[in-house]
């Protein structure tokens, strides 16, 4: 049986370390052939506000995942990402593709990205079943599926039941924040539309949208495509394991 390869997509700066890191180490661990990619073939890092200080003590990263982020960030692959951007690049020869969420403003690199809206609108459609590709995305990391639009605004998604971070998630946490850390949980801005109003949008119709407020993992596999969606950190060992188990149903 062939290594299954898969491919992260971030931006430089500023992905949620736990949404990159535990899934990340669910693949290696799997015996996964797992690569990174960033625009220009820049080493990646991911949120410190999530890794160190008080923010990282109130809502970061659990004492393991920054253990799991160190020992990823250590890797060959994360040093020596390929570029997204190179001409030549494809994501052909990758059994799944992984999008990482992540609320700070530096991963618009990656979700306002044409080039990378070209590739998602090239892949995508090879995920449908029956096929052996399949795609991963958590939080803000659906938002890079969402907004990859064709000519006539159709999103690479709008068939497929997805998940993401509910309103009320990034209400809660963006008003309980705002005294000391601003627009920070709010990727576009303060006031600026929900990441789950966004996406629902983007789909054909708005009940494809599924969603839970509950801290239960919550993890969604759509039924025509290879397409694995979550919502936030706390479902991001849930979702780690249910790439790993499609990817080798498909092998």
């Amino acid at each position: 049986m062939a290594v299954p390869k898969a491919i992260i997509l971030m931006s430089d700066y500023g992905h949620d370390p736990t949404e990159t890191a535990v899934p990340y180490m669910a693949m290696k661990e799997a015996g996964f052939d797992v690569q990174f990619a960033t625009e220009i073939g820049k080493q990646p890092e991911c949120d410190k506000l999530m890794l160190k200080g008080l923010t990282q003590k109130l809502l970061g990263a659990t004492r393991s995942v920054i253990e799991k982020y160190h020992e990823m960030f250590k890797s060959a692959e994360i040093q020596e990402p390929l570029s997204w951007s190179a001409p030549d690049f494809t994501l052909d020869s990758f059994d799944l593709v992984l999008f990482p969420g992540g609320h700070d403003k530096g991963v618009r690199q990656v979700i306002d990205s044409p080039r990378v809206h070209q590739l998602v609108l090239d892949y995508f459609p090879k995920t449908k079943k029956p096929s052996r590709k399949a795609v991963a995305a958590i939080c803000h990391g659906v938002m890079a599926l969402s907004e990859s639009q064709d000519a006539s605004g159709v999103s690479a998604i709008s068939q497929c039941t997805t998940t993401t971070l509910p309103a009320g998630m990034e209400q809660t946490i963006f008003w309980g924040t705002w005294a000391f850390l601003g627009d920070y949980y709010k990727t576009y801005g303060a006031w600026s539309e929900n990441t789950a109003t966004s996406v629902q949008k983007a789909l054909a119709d708005p009940k494809q949208l599924k969603t839970s407020m509950f801290s239960t993992p919550f993890v969604i596999e759509d039924e025509n495509h290879n397409y694995i969606s979550a919502r936030y950190p706390g479902d991001a060992e849930l979702f780690g394991q249910k790439i790993v188990a499609l990817v080798r149903s498909l092998q």
